[in-house]
């Protein structure tokens, strides 16, 4: 049986792992929340925020943390152009057509990575990835706490948006009522555009701290994808509050895998917490029950 101090650093690990993969989720929590678009490519936009980090860090001899800002900036932009010009033509159009678009999206995406880059893996190398920070019994790696950091405070930006600015009010009553949205004159277009903005914003600032805690290969953004659809199920479907708390049970759940097991079983682990979820309560931890 493991100690108590490393199994402690372990379940640690795993919550501040999981509260970025639970900023990646709540893009694709937001996104669908508002629009009712299940975002397929969601994995690949990660990806490409990854890769992205990674070229302007060596481009520019940047830290991650500087380059995120106008990384954030330019994929909000991506993904209010990719709604307002694309996605926005299948909002009415049956699921099985907007599957298909996300999907075809998602292998664009993939081959010019392929294209660009090759197959290798790459990475973002800092000054400070061996640093630790000691608390007390606890050993935590700093880069995770960065990364963190950082995803806490995208998350609590992103709720102070929906709740505490005009343009996040009109978001929420477009989510709860379309049709008297635009009734009362709402420009749903330009919404939903700023809402996907904002999701691909959430992939954005993910990915800049994901690059700092794993490789990045283009084959990478399917099993990001996956792992995005686990947690918002596991944690509600819509809800933002429940992202984050899939996010963080499915960090853990990987880490304390991975100390048990075989790091290759956190997969499985982490299906295995699905299908309970899904048992017992299909709404979702969070979600509300129909």
């Amino acid at each position: 049986m493991p100690a108590p101090d490393f199994v402690l650093n372990v379940v640690l690990s795993g919550i501040l792992t999981g509260m970025v993969y639970g900023l990646m989720a709540l893009g694709l929590s937001v996104i669908f929340g508002v629009m009712r678009v299940v975002n397929f490519a969601h994995g690949e936009l990660t990806t490409l925020a990854m890769y992205a980090t990674a070229v302007a860090c060596e481009a520019f001899h940047a830290d991650p943390f500087v380059t995120l800002v106008p990384v954030t900036l330019g994929f909000f932009g991506l993904g209010y152009l990719l709604q307002r010009l694309v996605i926005n033509r299948f909002i009415s159009r049956p699921e099985h057509t907007q599957l298909l678009l996300l999907v075809a999206i998602a292998i664009v995406l993939a081959n010019v990575l392929l294209l660009v880059f090759g197959p290798d893996a790459r990475s973002v190398q800092t000054d400070y990835q061996l640093d630790s920070i000691e608390l007390g019994p606890l050993l935590v790696d700093s880069t995770r706490v960065y990364a963190a950091g950082t995803a806490l405070v995208a998350t609590l930006l992103l709720f102070a948006f929906f709740r505490g600015t005009m343009m996040g009010t009109a978001i929420r009553a477009c989510a709860d009522n379309q049709r008297g949205a635009r009734v009362i004159g709402l420009h749903i277009e330009h919404l939903f555009a700023v809402t996907f903005g904002l999701g691909t914003a959430c992939v954005a600032v993910a990915g800049s701290m994901l690059v700092l805690l794993f490789e990045v290969t283009p084959a990478s953004g399917p099993a990001y994808t996956l792992l995005g659809f686990v947690i918002v199920v596991v944690g509600g479907l819509g809800s933002m509050t429940g992202a984050l708390l899939g996010g963080v049970l499915i960090g853990v759940s990987e880490s304390v895998a991975g100390m048990l097991v075989t790091p290759s079983a956190k997969s499985m682990i982490s299906f295995a917490l699905l299908i309970l979820v899904l048992t017992f309560r299909p709404s979702g931890l969070l979600g509300a029950r129909r």
